[in-house]
């Protein structure tokens, strides 16, 4: 019988300085356990959480005589490759490794498991339930993508929570596990809030990245719930209500209006709650949320009260800075689906205002000529369209060089401006005409150190 969470006292995690590992090591460590931890790069904050806590490794690297026969058990993370030492190690010895998910299943045998699924929106989505529960004092664990405001780690295991709610991440699981995680967490609420085709270094064509829901979906158990975005044509392909034991629910946009850029929610009673986010999306995202909650136990008032309070995830249409006649937002989106969404419903939000927009490609599938077509007519919303990307990362990423005019055309927009020096880009957004006009910024990089804060300062002065 393999040994639960609760009895593994000694842990090495192998890639502990990632988003989410180093996370989890916090969490551990928390939780009372002994962690020790390796990577060849760490950077901030994991490096500083890390030092905080006395779990920041000495130095940089891998080091297999850190992994010894003491240990309970090996946590492995993505970064990590099939032939890293330590992990050639810890297979040697028999010990027992675990994936990411594989270990927040272990974690949460005897819980509710709530897993939220989709290409885009369940960072959200997650962050929604979350705030509803803590809101409303409800006990429960979690594992979330991103840095959430209120809570000081992005995973939280405790023996006690009766549910865990997990973003549900589509990737592989492991180097040595290629599953994709949302499979492990065998959920017993599970969501799908939209489908548009990823990672395309994994699964290579849009048949490949759908099969994944489409099995996502029929691991939903007996007396299991099934929710998902019953406007989306790809989550329709996936998610027939073809097993009787499942309960399947549809959602589409909250009812809602839009005054003087500010949304409000209309309920059943025809009540107007006000709220701090905004666009189709994120009114899909409360309506995902809102049939969670309500399998959860929360009443729709109890919902609402919650929800004028949510401020939105981090990097989630985040205000930078507002001014008199201008505001500065950046967002995560760099998939086309998540791009063409927060553009469009930005550009909605203010349609008297000129929108200056700029997207970093960064991602090894947005700089993917194979993969760059998707992007045709997902920026046309804004009136100043701008495409940044470094050479560099293409050289890191082993993947040919792209031409600016190859860019302009994968996009289908003649007027896009493309820039691969940050200081140009810069420069070209420190010349434009600020007065009634609002720039976004979207990456799921740092436009090479663009800072930001500084250029929404100048904007919104």
């Amino acid at each position: 019988m393999p040994a639960t969470p609760a009895s593994l006292n000694r842990l090495h995690l192998i890639a502990t300085g990632g988003s989410i590992m180093h996370n989890l090591a916090l969490a551990l460590h928390r939780r009372g356990a002994q962690v020790t931890g390796s990577d060849d790069e760490i950077f901030e904050p994991a490096k500083s959480r890390l030092a905080a806590a006395g779990l920041l490794p000495a130095q940089e690297g891998w080091f297999p005589e850190k992994v010894t026969a003491e240990l309970d058990a090996v946590i492995v993370g993505m970064h990590a490759r099939a032939d890293n030492p330590e992990l050639l190690r810890a297979q040697a010895l028999g010990l027992r490794i675990y994936s990411f998910p594989e270990f927040i299943y272990e974690a949460s045998k005897d819980k509710q498991r709530v897993v939220i699924g989709g290409s885009h929106g369940k960072t959200s989505i997650t962050s929604l339930i979350l705030h509803v529960l803590r809101y409303h004092k409800r006990k429960f664990d979690y594992a979330v993508g991103a840095q959430l405001e209120g809570f000081d780690l992005m995973v939280q295991l405790t023996e006690d929570a009766p549910i865990i709610i997990i973003e549900g991440d589509e990737y592989l699981a492991s180097p040595i596990d290629r599953r994709p995680k949302f499979h492990l967490y065998q959920h017993h609420i599970g969501l799908i809030s939209g489908i548009s085709w990823d990672h395309i270094n994994v699964f290579p064509t849009e048949d490949d990245y759908r099969e994944q829901f489409r099995l996502f979906a029929e691991l939903t158990p007996k007396a299991g719930v099934l929710i998902y975005d019953q406007n989306d044509e790809q989550v329709q392909l996936v998610t027939v209500p073809s097993n009787p034991e499942v309960t399947y629910i549809g959602y589409g946009p909250h009812e809602h209006v839009v005054k003087n850029g500010k949304t409000a929610l209309i309920t059943k009673k025809d009540e107007e709650v006000p709220i701090q986010v905004f666009g189709d999306h994120n009114l899909r995202n409360i309506s995902a949320a809102k049939e969670v909650c309500k399998q959860l136990g929360i009443k729709g008032r109890d919902f609402y009260e919650a929800l004028a309070t949510f401020k939105g995830a981090a990097r989630r249409l985040e205000l930078v800075r507002e001014g008199e006649g201008s505001v500065v937002y950046k967002d995560f989106a760099h998939a086309p689906s998540k791009l063409k969404a927060t553009a469009t419903a930005f550009k909605k939000q203010y349609p008297k205002r000129r929108l200056v927009a700029c997207l970093e490609l960064h991602t090894f599938s947005s700089l993917n000529p194979a993969f760059l077509p998707q992007y045709a007519h997902t920026f046309d919303a804004p009136d100043v369209a701008v495409v940044y990307f470094n050479p560099h990362v293409l050289e890191h990423k082993r993947l040919p060089p792209l031409p600016p005019e190859a860019v302009q055309a994968a996009f289908q927009r003649p007027d896009l401006k493309v820039f691969t020096d940050s200081k140009a880009l810069a420069d070209f957004l420190h010349e434009q005409s600020w007065p009634n006009a609002n720039l976004l910024m979207m990456t799921s990089g740092t436009f090479d150190g663009l800072d930001l804060n500084h250029l929404a300062e100048e904007i919104t002065r």
